[in-house]
């Protein structure tokens, strides 16, 4: 039977941090005289009696988990703290049953973005930047969990940085705590510049420091039920759009920049092709736009902009309601929900490395139907793909199709549309946010889905974080013996 006692110990250490963090939206509501300070306390004090009773109960000399138990430990490790980080949202005076409460919770910490809650604009600050602090430890965790664990997994979630790092030469940096530490000061650097951006633009300083942690985290969480749109001004539509770019690009990317390894991030093959990609996708709904729609060119591609990286980055913020803008460009953002962005990135979704792959194993077997005998290697950015990545890259993308279609129909069962039930499911696997239509759409949130698609939506939203078989391996009669 695998060891849950080191497991659980960690889990202690976790929630420890969840309680500490509670602290600081409390300070924010105890500082204006808001009663719901009380409520992060109350959480806190909550979360902190099962952290110390873990640490006391399965206290461990050191810890040393095997591959296996670190499978168990992140899928076990999201659940559990989006359980207690869900509390605050059921003690708040927000009228939320728990079902809200974990879809809000477990939404903010996969940075998926999709909402629950309706009256943003009043809401207590404590909630708003509980809110954006789930976001940015999602996202900061989700760097963590792909560097220590999805190498391991081998289905492409971080094979590319897994080879990147299998050379000595070619390290980012020699150690993994080291490269940790170095992409933890990196997303903090960047957070705080993202945040002067949002103030510069207009934005209050609590507004910008909720914005910047919730885009660069891929999360989408905002301070207003009309997202970026309330505020009606293109230089923050501009800024959004830049920070949601920056978070949708592989953090290791900046730890070069910093060190001056310029030659290496010009020719780095996903970042170039999602580029391309987002250019080429923004042009085609622009021109569309303006010629169904009669946009002018500036209004156009400012909204599309936005639009496009906001669904491709997974990232959710919203000007306009892209689904009406015609049935082409609501047949593009469902595709679009699928792609996601670069890995070891914040974004969810697919992502480019793992279409580059797919693409690069379908020219060649284009070339083996002509020339059948011909020994065609894959590589990629002057390397030699190892031989098990591009069949684990197909099973990924199988597996996560039929995913989101058993997800499409267990929402159906539940009473959702055929439109809400599609785009619902994609966006939950993907982290997307908003999904389509005139229930869940840009225009609205799920607050009026059923309880049972919550929770449905919530398992969604942790499979698509956790790459789905992290989160699947559980329910392997394999993962508990032997």
């Amino acid at each position: 039977m695998t060891d849950l006692r080191p497991i659980l110990y960690v889990q202690g250490w976790l929630l420890l941090a969840v309680a500490a963090t509670m602290a600081l939206p409390a300070l924010a509501d105890g500082a204006v005289g808001y009663p719901d300070w009380k409520v992060f306390a109350a959480a806190a004090a909550f979360t902190l009696f099962f952290a110390v009773a873990a640490l006391v109960a399965f206290r461990q000399q050191s810890v040393r988990l095997n591959v296996r138990q670190g499978f168990v430990l992140t899928s076990v490790s999201w659940s559990v703290t989006s359980a207690f980080a869900a509390l605050p949202f059921v003690f708040a005076d927000l009228d939320l049953s728990y079902a809200d409460a974990f879809f809000e919770a477990v939404s903010g910490l996969t940075t998926t973005g999709s909402t629950v809650i309706v009256g943003l604009d009043a809401a207590p600050r404590g909630i708003l930047l509980w809110r954006g602090l789930l976001q940015a430890l999602g996202g900061l965790g989700i760097i963590v969990m792909a560097i220590l664990v999805l190498p391991f997994l081998r289905v492409g979630g971080m094979q590319l940085f897994h080879a990147e790092s299998s050379d000595r030469s070619e390290k980012v940096m020699p150690r993994l705590t080291s490269m940790i530490g170095s992409i933890a000061l990196g997303y903090g650097v960047l957070n705080l510049l993202s945040a002067i951006a949002f103030a510069a633009a207009g934005m209050d300083l609590f507004d910008a420091a909720i914005h910047a942690m919730t885009s660069l985290a891929s999360g989408g969480f905002s301070t207003k039920d009309a997202s970026i749109g309330f505020y009606q001004s293109p230089a923050i539509e501009w800024v959004a759009t830049i920070s949601m770019l920056l978070g949708g690009l592989p953090l290791v990317i900046y730890v070069r920049l910093a060190r001056r390894e310029f030659a290496a991030v010009a020719g780095d093959r996903q970042v170039r092709t999602m580029l391309i990609f987002l250019v080429v996708t923004i042009a085609v709904i622009t021109v569309w736009l303006m010629a169904t729609k009669g946009y002018e060119f500036e209004r156009a591609v400012r909204a599309v902009a936005l639009s496009v990286v906001s669904v491709v980055t997974t990232t959710g913020f919203v000007t306009e309601d892209y689904g009406a803008w015609g049935e082409f460009a609501l047949a593009a953002f469902l595709v679009l929900m699928f792609v996601g962005g670069c890995t070891g990135s914040t974004s969810g979704g697919i992502k480019i490395f793992r279409f580059q792959i797919a693409w690069l194993r379908f020219r060649v077997q284009l070339r083996r139907l002509t020339q059948p005998h011909t020994i065609v290697p894959m590589v990629y950015q002057g390397r030699t793909i190892p031989e098990d990545v591009p069949g684990s890259v197909t099973h990924f993308c199988l597996t996560y199709v039929a995913c989101t279609l058993a997800i499409t129909l267990g929402l159906a069962l539940t009473g959702l549309d055929f439109i809400a039930a599609l785009s619902g499911a994609a966006t939950a696997i993907g982290n997307v946010g908003p999904g389509l239509g005139p229930l869940i759409g840009p225009a609205g949130n799920f607050a009026s889905v059923p309880d049972a698609a919550k929770w449905i939506l919530s398992f969604a939203m942790l499979l698509g974080r956790l790459e789905i078989f992290t989160l699947l391996v559980l329910f392997s009669p394999h993962t508990w013996r032997g």
